[in-house]
């Protein structure tokens, strides 16, 4: 049994995949028989993140997490954000010579190059900074790990993810035509509406049928005005959320700045094909899947008209390879004693140390 400190700037109430995944490895845990606390901003004074009021950012939260640090005693400490809370924890580790772990959850540089028109490099800068002083930061793929080794990322471990088969099934059905008066086919994007999410590229396409939008964020009422014939149901949760997902053809993924993408294995795991571009996420879940459960490409509308073809029963197969146990096995794995300093860390897989 272990005490394991999860830092992170993402919490509850907010919802991504961040939260979700953090979250739901912290339940396993604990059915493991770990003691797991995870610290948010929910504990501290917070303000909205400007441009984006759903995030919450921590003011000045040092001394206080500080406090909470030492009444836990973790044996293990993880730090999942960069933002004011992940840099107080990290801070507070690198003082006392402790052992730490990171994980790389959002590309924020791109983010930021999409809402500002600035270059990523300094961004990545001050990423590689916070990082590389843990003894290991977790990724989701492999082409992820391979895009921040080349910009001088240090001790990058794997750190898959899964996806509730119970929860997300192909049966109940939402019916978008009754409901909703939507035409079959229905092509479908559910997360946030925000400028990095690339939704336009999804709404501009010519294809048949319609297309609907679930989620919410601060570019869904400009969408609403821009594009009429879409079908936008605002969040949506829990069965709802699953059903919704069921009821559509294909599932459209027009990120291209996602590390992952949650949303891709829940669409999968409802049985829904899977369209989106050949980038780092896509790419990589579907990398090596029996059958076809959906289709990526550098033409979105050709990936869209190709998932219009693919299995049901080939993406449903394919979403059970994701359990949210081997994922939480993973995390653990790779933490590391507080007391251990984090160039004392090894690579997995290959015995080599870095300095």
């Amino acid at each position: 049994m272990r005490r394991i400190l999860i830092v992170s700037d993402a919490w509850m109430p907010q919802v991504n995949g961040v939260v979700r995944t953090l979250s739901t490895v912290a339940g396993e845990l604990r059915g493991m028989g770990h003691v797991v606390e995870v610290i948010g901003p929910d504990r501290f004074r917070n303000v909205p993140c400007p441009t984006y009021p759903d995030i919450r950012l921590s003011l000045l939260p040092g001394r206080r997490l500080a406090r909470m640090i030492a009444a836990f005693r973790p044996d293990a400490l993880h730090i999942a954000t960069e933002g004011p809370l992940g840099l107080a924890a990290r801070h507070w580790a690198m003082r006392r010579g402790a052992g730490f772990t990171t994980s790389f959850h959002t590309r924020f540089p791109e983010y930021i190059q999409a809402r500002t028109g600035l270059p990523p490099g300094p961004a990545y800068a001050l990423l590689r900074w916070f990082h590389n002083a843990s003894a290991a930061t977790l990724v989701a793929t492999e082409t992820l790990s391979q895009t921040l080794a080349a910009r001088g990322f240090t001790r990058l471990l794997p750190w898959s993810r899964g996806v509730d088969l119970q929860r997300f099934r192909p049966e109940p059905r939402e019916d978008w035509t009754r409901d909703w008066n939507a035409r079959r086919p229905v092509f479908l994007y559910v997360g946030r509406i925000a400028v990095e999410k690339n939704i336009e590229a999804f709404l501009d396409l010519e294809l048949p049928g319609s297309k609907v939008v679930v989620g919410g964020g601060p570019m869904l009422a400009a969408l609403k005005l821009a594009y009429p014939d879409v079908v936008f149901t605002g969040p949506r949760a829990e069965r709802a959320l699953a059903q919704s997902y069921a009821g559509a053809d294909v599932f459209v993924f027009p990120s291209r700045t996602d590390t992952f993408g949650l949303v891709i294995l829940e669409a999968l795991a409802c049985g829904v094909p899977v369209a989106a571009y050949d980038v780092m996420g896509p790419r990589d879940i579907l990398r090596g899947a029996a059958g076809r459960p959906g289709a990526v490409s550098d033409d979105l509308r050709e990936a869209c008209l190709e998932a219009l073809q693919a299995s049901r029963a080939d993406a449903r197969a394919h979403a059970e390879r994701f359990g949210w146990r081997a994922c939480a096995e993973l995390f653990l794995a790779s933490l590391v004693p507080l007391a251990a300093a984090p160039a004392r860390a090894v690579r997995r897989g290959t015995g080599h140390r870095d300095a």
